[in-house]
């Protein structure tokens, strides 16, 4: 269960802190996209507003979005229709802007809604090779045994 709001400043990152949030109890959840069930993405509209599709874009590709199911693609897909409307409309409204930028909050779009629910993202850290496996490789590098 998501929830979409808690007052106050938006809290440091963990490398930002002087004790991480793990040595208090909080959980660590790892991105791994193909764990959830089968999850349908609708294409952008063609005649959305050039923004809103941009949005939509960087949805897809965002690290939050491997948590989306279906009833949060169609969410996102409505508040695009709702922005592409916006965007389009030749007198705007204040509040219709920040009714919309609030439910994005709801979706986790930018990092400041994500660390106000205590959810980063980090990148998948990179297995490097020892020293001993590169050296070997030269090695046959070298001999012209490598493929």
């Amino acid at each position: 269960m998501w929830r979409c709001e808690i007052p106050g400043p938006v809290p440091n990152r963990e490398v930002d802190l002087a004790r991480p949030r793990s040595r208090k109890g909080a959980d660590v959840q790892a991105v791994t996209k193909g764990l959830m069930r089968d999850v349908k993405v609708p294409n952008a509209d063609r005649n959305w507003h050039p923004i809103a599709k941009r949005l939509w874009d960087a949805l897809k590709s965002s690290g939050q979005s491997d948590f989306y199911q279906n009833s949060d693609w169609a969410f996102a897909y409505s508040l695009c229709e709702d922005l592409s409307y916006y965007k389009k409309a030749g007198k705007r409204s204040g509040q219709m802007l920040q009714t919309i930028y609030s439910a994005f909050e709801r979706l986790l779009v930018t990092e400041g809604d994500r660390r106000r629910v205590r959810v980063e993202l980090h990148e998948p850290e990179h297995e490097e090779q020892s020293a001993a496996v590169l050296a070997i490789a030269d090695y046959k590098q070298e001999l012209g045994l490598a493929k």
